[in-house]
């Protein structure tokens, strides 16, 4: 059987390991945080600490945007071993990784699963189940490779797998990710927030679930984003606008029908993921 290593036992990495090694494979795991590799030893996520990410076949890079970027830059692979990313960008990634030769494999992954919560105590073997996933690939990336990875997937109780280029992941990450979360983060700021219990229901609960966001993680992936990110947030304020135009000017007319595009939208939406 093959040796897999997982670098980065935060919850997406520490759910990698857990969920791998409960369908019975033998899972490494590497990270900067000692406590973190002992909760997985403890836990029984991974079977021992990483020495020589050399000593593997499949490894799964589970860090922020540049600390991914250096592992597939400068560490000291195996010949031939598969490698895969979970960052949650990846056009700068691939550039990375496809600017020179390489000795490894490489297919771009995306879990869309977490929690509200970090790291590896919120790490759980089901985390992924009917999560979606998405796979990145590029002219030269093998289409065998990308099958091995969806066997993985499958394993690790993964739903949809959809597969794009590393582009188009970015560009629809920026509206249904990135964008969501500076919305909900930026919902909170109003004063209004404060002395609101009692005034709250499902809405409030909805648009303020994803408001914590861990600044020290979100800003890279944002920053290598920027663009997409600022593309949509363009639209966001574009339409935003005609709502607060409408009630200015006391236009009911056309508030009812920007409400009305809105929910013509969403019954789509609806429709589509039935």
């Amino acid at each position: 059987m093959e040796k897999i290593a997982v670098v980065g036992l935060g919850i997406i990495g520490g759910s990698i390991c857990a969920s791998l090694t409960k369908a019975g494979y033998c899972v490494d795991g590497l990270d900067n945080n000692t406590y973190s590799v002992e909760f997985a030893l403890h836990a029984g996520y991974i079977n021992a600490q990483v020495n020589a990410l050399s000593d593997y076949d499949v490894v799964f890079i589970a860090l922020p945007p540049q600390a991914t970027l250096d592992y597939l830059d400068n560490a000291v692979f195996k010949d031939g071993a598969l490698v895969a990313d979970i960052c949650g960008v990846k056009e700068i990634v691939e550039k990375t990784v496809y600017s020179k030769r390489r000795n490894y494999r490489y297919v771009g992954l995306h879990p869309m699963a977490g929690k509200e919560t970090s790291g590896i105590a919120s790490a759980s073997p089901t985390l992924f189940k009917k999560a979606n996933l998405i796979i990145t690939y590029a002219p030269q990336t093998d289409i065998k490779d990308v099958a091995i990875f969806k066997g993985y997937a499958k394993t690790m109780g993964f739903g949809k797998i959809v597969e794009c280029t590393a582009s188009e992941h970015d560009k629809k990450i920026a509206l249904t990710s990135q964008l969501a979360h500076i919305v909900s983060n930026a919902y909170v700021k109003s004063p209004q927030v404060k002395g609101c219990d009692g005034f709250t229901g499902g809405s409030f609960q909805d648009m303020t679930r994803i408001a914590g966001v861990d600044e020290d993680v979100w800003t890279p992936l944002y920053t290598c984003n920027r663009e997409n990110i600022t593309k949509e947030l363009n639209l966001l304020i574009e339409h935003l606008s005609k709502y607060r135009d409408a009630l200015s000017a006391q236009d009911d007319i056309q508030l009812k029908e920007t409400l009305r595009e809105g929910r013509l939208i969403r019954e789509t939406i609806k429709r589509n993921n039935d």
